[in-house]
This record gives structure tokens, sequence and C-alpha cells, in this order.
């Protein structure tokens, strides 16, 4: 009669068992590093689309440069938002899950606050002028 379970499976299954949290950082890396590239691509891309429909195409109901300019910078402000909030995001769950370090909190929390005020600015200066 053939022993199925030898020493060496056994080896395995446990080495399988116990290397299931690397494994999990390293999915968990890999998520965060496709969120990033997703990110940059968003904003590279929008940046192309919205210059090319800026400068190439002619669009009859624009009134003057002036409206057209304004639709370019929102459309390049929406996506440069949606990108950055991927970008933070993305660096969020590689600091909860794999570099949990007060020195990296506080980088991340410092980074999404001077984000914020940034905008904040924007808003004001949109709003005033």
């Amino acid at each position: 009669m053939v022993n199925l379970m030898d020493d060496k499976s056994d080896d395995m299954i446990s080495g399988i068992l116990n290397g299931s949290d690397e494994f999990i950082l390293l999915f968990i890396d890999i998520i965060s590093r496709i969120i990033e590239m997703f990110a940059v691509l968003l904003i590279f891309g929008s940046v192309v689309r919205g210059s090319a429909r800026y400068f190439l195409v002619k669009d009859p109901h624009d009134k003057d440069d002036i409206q057209k300019f304004s639709g370019f910078r929102q459309y390049l402000g929406q996506c440069l938002l949606l990108g950055l909030e991927l970008l933070i995001a993305a660096d969020v769950i590689r600091t909860v899950a794999l570099d949990l370090t007060l020195e990296r909190v506080a980088g991340l929390g410092s980074v999404v606050r001077l984000i914020h005020l940034g905008f904040r600015f924007s808003k004001l200066g949109r709003l005033s002028g």
C-alpha cells in the first residue's frame, strides 16, 4: 500500500498555508500598483484627449475661445481629480496593508491635506474672479 501523505507533502501543505500571508501581501501590492498605473494612464490620456479636442476639433456650439478653454480646463480638472483620488486610494491601500508606520501615515496625511488645500484655494479663486 502506498502512503500518499508522506513527510514531503505535509511540508508542502504547511508551507502553502504559512506562505498565504506573503501571498496576500504580494497580491495587495500588485493591486495597488495596478491602480497607480491606471491612474497615471487616466491622467496622461485625459491630457492627450483634452488637448486634441481643444486644439484640433472645431465645435460649432462654442461661442468663443474663452468658452472652449473653460471646457478644456473643466475636463482636465475632473480627470486630474479622479486620477489623484485613485493614486491616493492606492497609497492608502499600500500604507494600511503593507507598511503601517507612523511616518508613512503622517506623510500620507500631509499629502492628502496639501491636495485638499490646493483644491480649496482653486475653488476660492474661481468663485471670486
